[in-house]
């Protein structure tokens, strides 16, 4: 079996070649037509989509998935026209293919251009969310790469319809249908041998919880993006204005508690606390979430004192972390020590501390003053996202077309030949 399937695997990473080799040629035009039919039928057989999903979400029910993960693989009306606005902002992109990064006419007359190119075929390893499934194609296609999607089994009825779709789509479109491909999804196997495709898959990208993540990056022999598990801080300095604080701690934590840009920590400086923590305490609650507080914080009988895994945890749930620190640097340090380098908000009133904050504080994206919520692709005018990268080679933060495209240099001569010297 463990055979079968790994030929199963190779044999789409071979399709998805065939398919990469006439994406790279085909021009903006056809690409951007192609999004906006993927868009069209996704709105056309949207109640195919919400069908395939109700089964989905039965069966997560059944199998005791909690509320956080039962909220990214749900499907609505409005988020399937959500996704579907993605594509058509995605077609309105500059395409990234042929961009002329930097060039130069050298003194013997060599002309130099490094350029944008599509990575090729790039693989995805996602969890539960099959909105990832038409994010990816997406951005996939605008830049001129083949997509391998290994969802999970839960979402297996949703995503298999979303890809008939998108296939169905770039065929009416004049493009390859394996441009698009959904891997099989019962046998973690099926991730092993995409990720160890090299020399047939140029890149993979996990989506998903840190489990997941570490197993791909540790395993991969194809080169592995990070896309990082958000425990996300928001700090609350000496100087913040105290109505903006709790409109920021409210929109980072409550708003969506199961994505990876949601508030799981909050940092109070002791010289607001006497005011601040009591004020939080009681907004937070009114939203039922359960605050797990250092002991400044647990003075309040509704605040469950913290253990030293909340301030590591990720939660995903209307919990969040609370603790009061005495200064700037006591906050930094606190972020270095248990973040997870996704993205720390700082509220202030201070220009010097949104300045040493934005400084030190080494995460992929750092707000002053605005929620953690805005970290997002979307949200940053890339259209969609791919993931959000924690680490530092090639992408960091939310990653859209440009981040899925690699570069080469093109050197025009008129028979030049190099010295021996």
């Amino acid at each position: 079996m463990t055979d079968d399937l790994r030929e199963q695997v190779h044999a789409a990473a071979r399709r998805a070649r065939v398919a990469a080799n006439e994406l790279v040629l085909a021009t903006r035009e056809v690409k951007d037509a192609a999004l906006h039919e993927m868009a069209a039928a996704l709105r056309t057989r949207a109640a195919e989509v919400l069908e395939a999903n109700a089964k989905d979400l039965e069966a997560g029910r059944a199998a005791g998935l909690n509320q956080g993960l039962l909220d990214r693989l749900a499907l609505t009306d409005a988020r399937i026209e959500g996704v579907a606005q993605g594509l058509e902002t995605v077609a309105g992109l500059a395409d990234p293919v042929g961009e002329v990064l930097r060039g130069s006419i050298l003194p013997n007359g060599l002309e130099l251009k490094q350029v944008r190119v599509p990575m090729g075929v790039v693989g995805m390893v996602y969890e539960a969310r099959p909105n990832v499934t038409v994010d990816a194609a997406g951005l996939a296609l605008k830049s001129g790469n083949a997509a391998l999607l290994r969802g999970s089994s839960t979402a297996e009825h949703s995503n298999t319809a979303l890809v008939a779709i998108l296939r169905d789509a770039l065929e009416a479109a004049g493009l390859p249908a394996d441009s698009v491909q959904l891997l099989p999804c019962h046998d973690r196997a099926s991730v092993t041998h995409l990720i160890t495709a090299r020399g047939l898959v140029d890149l993979v990208i996990p989506r998903g919880g840190a489990g997941l993540i570490n197993a791909v990056v540790q395993q991969a022999t194809v080169p592995a993006i990070e896309t990082g598990v958000g425990n996300v801080h928001v700090y609350v300095d000496a100087s913040a204005d105290l109505d903006m604080a709790q409109r920021i701690v409210l929109n980072s934590k409550t708003r969506r508690t199961s994505v990876c840009n949601a508030a799981e920590s909050l940092l109070v400086h002791a010289a607001v606390a006497d005011e601040f923590v009591p004020r939080i305490t009681d907004a937070l609650k009114k939203e039922n979430v359960t605050i797990h507080g250092d002991e400044r914080f647990a003075r309040d009988p509704r605040v469950q004192a913290a253990t030293d895994e909340d301030w590591d945890t990720e939660y995903l749930s209307l919990d969040i972390a609370a603790r009061v620190v005495d200064s700037i640097d006591e906050a930094i340090e606190h972020i270095a020590a248990y973040g997870s380098g996704h993205t720390e908000a700082i509220v202030t009133s201070d220009l010097g501390a949104a300045r040493r904050f934005t400084t030190r504080v080494d995460a992929a994206a750092v707000m002053v003053n605005a929620s953690t919520a805005f970290t997002d692709g979307g949200e940053f005018g890339m259209g969609a996202e791919i993931g959000i990268s924690t680490q530092k080679l090639h992408a960091r933060g939310p990653m859209g077309l440009a981040e899925l495209t690699s570069s080469k240099w093109v050197v025009w001569g008129e028979g030049h030949v190099r010295s021996t010297s």
